[in-house]
């Protein structure tokens, strides 16, 4: 398959060398000429500076889109619009309605092109293994039916933070809850199913930035399965936990290798007696393969027509939680989803 590759930063590094050997990069773009050249470097393959230019003279198959959030919807729609499949790194741009746009301009291309486009929301945290293995036991129903979910996701942030592009309004539409916590709530609507309503505070505890720097939610989905959840840029000690309680056990992940620590999974249940649960842990490897597995599941939903572990209207629906986080953070109330 022939790929491209638009944002050459960290995570356009991550997706790049997480691409199989068989399938061909030819070419990569970035309005930084200093860190798209290093990559097309480093790759052996051309490097642009337009987008709209690497698109039409090498007609990739797909496009790998992980730039700063403003300009992932205008970067998707006309990979769209040209027959090019996309996987664009989280969130699927600043709001709903970007994200409902380029959805709408997939339905239409989708039926012009006659062949199955994809659009994909990088939501790597999914295919850690961990999070597989949470989706094993729980498809296998081993702690019973869910009563609740609590997870918490942070970092302390870098000196100077408030002056970096996660910091801007402008270029995100948000802070925290688009940055860590879109990711905590695509976990939650993966293991708990759609939400249907929700309360949130967003606050702006340290950082002087116009964002807010940590979130306190609670969920509850469709199915009756409560959710609570904080993210943070004040956590000072870089921290992911993930608890699933059902009636029969509990399932605790936690870190993600790197500087979150040892990425681990333990499985807990309940003895009908009562005391201290039969557990079982398992750590895994340092070595992040959520990447590849993620870029191996996209280019299986363009062989084959079929999506599996998500679908095109993952960001979207995201987006659309965190739009009413916030309205429930400003209006002090609860509030609905309605879509």
């Amino acid at each position: 398959m022939k790929l491209g590759i638009i944002g050459c930063g960290l995570i356009g590094n991550k997706r790049a060398n997480a691409i199989d050997k068989i399938d061909k990069i030819v070419g990569v773009c970035d309005v930084n000429a200093t860190i798209g050249k290093k990559l097309a470097g480093n790759l052996k393959t051309k490097f642009y500076s337009d987008y709209k230019k690497l698109i039409s003279e090498t007609k990739p198959d797909a496009v790998v889109v992980a730039v700063v959030n403003k300009y992932i919807k205008d970067i998707v729609i006309y990979a769209l619009k040209n027959g090019v499949s996309v996987l664009a790194e989280k969130p699927l741009g600043r709001n709903a309605k970007e994200s409902a746009e380029m959805l709408d301009v997939l339905k239409k291309q989708k039926a012009l092109h006659k062949k199955y486009l994809v659009l994909k929301t990088g939501f790597n945290h999914r295919f850690h293994p961990a999070m597989l293995k949470a989706r094993e036991y729980m498809d296998k129903k081993l702690i019973g039916d869910v009563m609740f979910i609590r997870a918490v996701y942070g970092h302390g942030g870098r000196n100077g933070m408030e002056k970096e592009w996660r910091a801007s309004k402008e270029l995100c539409g948000g802070g925290e809850l688009l940055d860590q916590g879109v990711h905590i709530i695509d976990l939650c609507r993966w293991f708990a199913g759609d939400i249907k309503e929700l309360f949130g505070k967003v606050d702006t505890k340290f950082w002087n930035m116009k964002v807010e720097d940590n979130a306190f939610v609670y969920m509850k989905s469709k199915s009756g399965i409560d959710i609570q959840f904080n993210v943070s840029w004040t956590n000072w000690k870089n921290k992911f936990l993930l608890e699933i309680f059902g009636k029969k056990g509990y399932i605790k992940i936690e870190g993600l290798g790197g500087s979150y620590g040892n990425e681990s999974i333990e499985l807990g249940l309940r003895k009908p007696e009562g005391g201290v649960p039969v557990i079982k842990k398992i750590t895994y490897p340092k070595i992040d393969y959520s990447w590849k597995k993620e870029w191996t599941e996209f280019k299986k939903a363009i062989k084959t027509g079929k999506e599996f572990l998500g679908n095109h209207t993952d960001g979207f629906m995201a987006n659309v939680i965190i739009e009413n986080i916030y309205k429930s953070s400003k209006q002090n109330k609860p509030v609905r989803i309605a879509i």
